[in-house]
């Protein structure tokens, strides 16, 4: 029923692959994925666990509709606890993989210990076993995909890895699936790396079956996506210029963080833009952007595709980056553009291939480099710190230069793979981190858009713009228009949001659907495919309940309240210029009407009611 109902246990100390059933109960009160795995994770981990130990869990797992013929039905997620934060880290991916897991007759595959010396795992349907991996420690992720590729004989072989950055201890490397895609945030590399995990390379041909009832599932398949199809953001805006359509509109409204978020606008936006990958370079006549890509069962296919001028200072002398590869989002674009003051597109796109190739988040290290070039500026570090690189806003070459090194883990590149938080007190200037929780921040100045300071402070796993984006309602008017500069309302709002997408992550489908879709539209597709009833009402409280769940980890793995907050800088320096000038994130007019309506103490603990409502484990 949409579910296999099987699951992977893989203990790595002890060399076992074992199948065993999926807790079917658990599955019909979390759905699946983001919120089924965390419900494993709470039983079966202690949240105070050092996050690279072997006490902690990693697990990879799909959705009820991950490898159906739903739109964009190819999410998996990786759930652990995070090194970078210390917080639940559920990091979400597309691409193919999680659909070839689930055709392959897996719902989850849990990792737990740490096998004495580097495997990969490898899944043929019904076959799972550990394998050697001491050739392919040290190698980047693209090298270890075409060795396991070669290796196999298997075109097909879908592959996630971890590259160099997570072996040399990058707190916010990523997992990378099919060579460009990631799960990317929150540091799930990192946590795969300390177990000697270097990859998991999976072929599924067994499809996805039996589900609750079949003609209506594709029914409601083909109605959903015309409604996608008939959208002007899933239809078109998504699909010409992917994520990046947001660079523009999101620096004209004063909202877009520059140079570490001294500044909302950036005079250099226009060039790095979607708009700007379109257009033909004068060097050589060719645009930045080659093509659009989907993933998995996707029909708005707003990955972008990219090359770089070979005359380009950063790859002049390496041919090896001259084709086609996964291109600029939107957030890469802005943190390793805007908010380091870089206004080098092929430069940018570079570094984001060098992000693909060793495995860290772009949004992580851009803004731990922005945090590195204030502390320059400001002459807290110097050439010695940074090995002789002149680490300036708006310089392209020194930001190439350090994401050589972070890809490498060498030198100044080890500092900055410790994240902002850790770099900025290290050299006694905290203040400087723009983080939340220890996760550095996405792209969207809380005091151009206050429903996102809000969305950041109580994130569960950090500033994010993924667990409320409610940037669909404060910019694009989706579901309704609500105003940006206003925190009046805007806890209903995050709260609404926060459900909305926990439901959706655990689904299996990508959460850009619901710039066209609600759970209206989503819930009967569910209901359709899984056994039991998925109204629209049941699936925002399995989303409340997850969020709750999520919560109730963090706090105790240590976290209180006082950790849903901003930095100084966002709450006490003003917009400097554009329709937020003049304004703070008004943080403190939100969040105890947050904490009201989320039924928890006015300290942001969860009450015995609150939990008895979600039926939270004790």
């Amino acid at each position: 029923m949409a579910w296999t109902k099987q699951i992977l246990r893989v203990n790595l100390t002890e060399g076992t692959v074992k199948a065993e059933p999926l807790n079917m109960e658990w599955a019909q009160e979390y759905l699946g994925q983001r919120g089924l795995a965390t419900r494993y994770m709470v039983e079966e981990v202690d949240p105070q666990c050092d996050a690279l130990g072997p006490d902690n869990k990693l697990i990879m797992a799909t959705g009820p509709l991950t490898g159906t013929m739903a739109s964009t039905g190819g999410r998996y997620s990786v759930i652990t606890k995070s090194p970078l934060t210390g917080t639940i880290a559920c990091s979400n991916s597309g691409g193919f993989i999680g659909a070839e897991l689930k055709n392959a007759g897996w719902d989850m595959i849990i990792f737990e210990g740490k096998s004495p010396s580097p495997v990969y795992l490898y899944v043929e349907n019904d076959k799972a076993e550990l394998l050697p991996a001491d050739d392919l420690w040290g190698k980047s992720v693209w090298e270890t995909d075409e060795i396991l590729h070669q290796k196999h004989q298997d075109p097909q072989l879908r592959i996630s890895t971890i590259g160099r950055a997570a072996e040399g201890g990058c707190l916010y490397s990523a997992i990378i699936n099919d060579l460009h895609r990631a799960a990317g945030r929150s540091g799930v590399g990192a946590v795969m790396a300390s177990k000697n995990l270097k990859a998991v390379a999976v072929r599924g041909t067994k499809g996805v079956g039996n589900l609750k009832d079949p003609i209506r599932f594709m029914q409601e398949v083909v109605k959903q996506k015309k409604v996608l199809a008939d959208n002007a953001v899933t239809g078109a805006g998504l699909p010409t210029y992917g994520t990046q359509v947001l660079m523009n509109v999101i620096n004209e409204m004063g909202a877009l963080p520059t140079r570490n978020m001294n500044e909302v606008k950036f005079e250099g936006a226009h060039k790095v833009s979607g708009e700007a990958m379109h257009e033909k370079r004068k060097s050589d006549g060719k645009a930045n952007l080659t093509r659009n890509a989907g993933c998995f069962g996707c029909t708005i296919a707003c990955g972008r595709i990219s090359t770089i001028d070979q005359g380009h200072f950063s790859i002049k002398e390496k041919p090896q980056y001259w084709g086609n590869s996964g291109g600029l989002e939107y957030e890469a674009a802005w943190a390793l553009g805007p908010d380091t003051g870089v206004d080098d597109l092929d430069a940018l796109t570079y570094v984001n291939f060098l992000c693909n190739e060793d495995g860290f988040d772009p949004i992580s290290f851009g803004s731990t480099v922005a945090a590195a070039m204030e502390l320059f500026e400001q002459g807290v570090i110097t050439t010695e710190d940074t090995g002789g690189i002149e680490l300036k806003f708006g310089s392209a070459e020194a930001l190439v230069a350090v994401t050589e090194l972070t890809a490498r883990g060498e030198g100044f590149g080890k500092i900055l793979g410790l994240g902002s938080k850790r770099m900025c007190e290290k050299y006694g200037k905290p203040e400087l981190s723009m983080t939340v929780k220890g996760q550095e921040f996405p792209a969207y100045d809380p005091r151009g858009i206050q429903g996102m300071g809000l969305t950041y402070a109580t994130s569960n796993r950090g500033a994010c713009h993924l667990r409320s984006y409610t940037v669909a309602s404060e910019v694009l008017g989706i579901p309704v228009k609500t105003d940006p500069l206003e925190t009046d309302g805007k806890p209903e709002l995050v709260i609404a949001f926060q459900d909305a997408t926990a439901a959706v992550d655990s689904s299996g489908l990508c959460l850009f659907t619901t710039f066209a879709w609600s759970l209206e539209n989503i819930a009967p597709q569910i209901d359709a495919a899984c056994e039991g009833d998925w109204s629209v009402e049941k699936c925002a409280e399995v989303g409340a309940r997850i969020w709750n769940l999520e919560r109730d980890f963090n706090m105790r793995a240590g976290l209180t309240g006082a950790d849903d907050t901003l930095p100084k800088r966002l709450l006490k320096d003003a917009a400097n210029v554009g329709p937020a000038q003049g304004k703070v994130a008004g943080l403190d007019k939100m969040l105890p009407k947050y904490y009201e309506l989320r039924g928890w103490t006015t300290d942001g603990q969860l009450t015995d009611d609150t939990r008895n409502r979600y039926n939270l484990p004790a």
